[in-house]
């Protein structure tokens, strides 16, 4: 017996193809929405003991969605990662009842688990400069040190995530002043090359075995295919090992500082917004978090009345 019926299946893709062209989602949004709402479905069959179709989804009540969450909550599944999920089967409900001309008031108004927001976990200035100039001597290739070294600094020079930085092409370069980067859900943003990321780019392109190619990536692996994230993961947990930084000092962080630092220095809030490509104020909001405790660090040591 399917878990799912071929009706749900349908509607799911049909949701899942929605979210794609119309909305923009990205693929491993995409990949997660399927995930998410395939369990929700697989557990509701189970829970009542027949494959769900669409009519009896119609049906389903406050007493099935708190039988839900609970059983997520059983298999160790945290609240963020269950008020992900929550999320994702609202969106195919809400859609489903405008699409079937149903009440999804059961479904719509399950509140999501509480949970503490985590806020980014930023390096300081100066670990940040000293992680890029570590990651240099993670690797015994020449070529290979100066590539990890101008991915790095893309990152935290540019405020890139790691994928835009391994999505560029070799028609990229020598990088302009200012890049044009297709980002989550393929919005599309333009950002500010610093002197010293176009210098490192220069430096590897100078360095590389591998033939220049319009239309292959930029940052090439050791055979010259398309470099993985890992490679650049692996070269910043030896440099923070080397520098005793905390295991928080990854790709990602180099992102996060990026924004940190902007706004420690009088950064406009929108303008970071657009650096980072953030579909949402209240995302980028959550760096204010950050400089407000580097603030009142300063204060608790400075003041006199502190």
């Amino acid at each position: 017996m399917s878990l799912i019926s071929p009706a749900c299946r349908d509607a799911l893709q049909s949701w899942l193809d929605a979210q794609k062209s119309l909305m923009g989602r990205s693929e491993n949004t995409i990949t997660a929405y399927q995930g998410d709402v395939t369990e929700f479905l697989s557990f509701m069959t189970l829970h009542h003991g027949e494959p769900q179709g669409l009519k009896p989804l119609e049906k389903i009540t406050v007493s099935d969605m708190r039988s839900w969450m609970a059983h997520v909550r059983s298999d160790g599944v945290g609240a963020r990662s269950l008020a992900r999920k929550l999320s994702a089967v609202k969106s195919f409900y809400k859609w489903l009842a405008e699409r079937e001309g149903f009440e999804p008031t059961a479904v719509l108004s399950t509140r999501a688990p509480k949970f503490q927001r985590k806020l980014p976990r930023p390096l300081p200035q100066e670990a940040a400069k000293a992680m890029i100039e570590t990651v240099e001597l993670q690797s015994m290739s020449d070529w290979v040190a100066a590539r990890d070294v101008a991915v790095v600094t893309l990152l935290y020079g540019c405020g890139l995530r790691i994928s835009e930085a391994l999505s560029l092409q070799g028609k990229d370069a020598p990088l302009p002043k200012s890049l044009r980067i297709f980002g989550k859900g393929n919005k599309e943003r333009v950002v500010p090359v610093i002197d010293a990321a176009r210098d490192a780019v220069e430096t590897y392109l100078r360095l590389c075995p591998h033939a220049k190619d319009p239309d292959a990536p930029l940052f090439r692996g050791v055979r010259g295919g398309a470099l993985s994230p890992r490679a650049i993961q692996g070269a910043m947990a030896k440099a923070r090992m080397q520098l005793g930084l905390p295991a928080t000092a990854t790709p990602h962080a180099m992102r996060h500082s990026f924004a940190t630092h902007l706004l420690e220095a009088g950064g406009d809030l929108r303008a970071i917004q657009e650096l980072l490509g953030h579909a949402s104020l209240s995302t980028t909001q959550a760096y204010t978090a950050v400089d407000t405790k580097h603030l009142m660090d300063i204060y608790n040591r400075t003041h006199p009345k502190a």
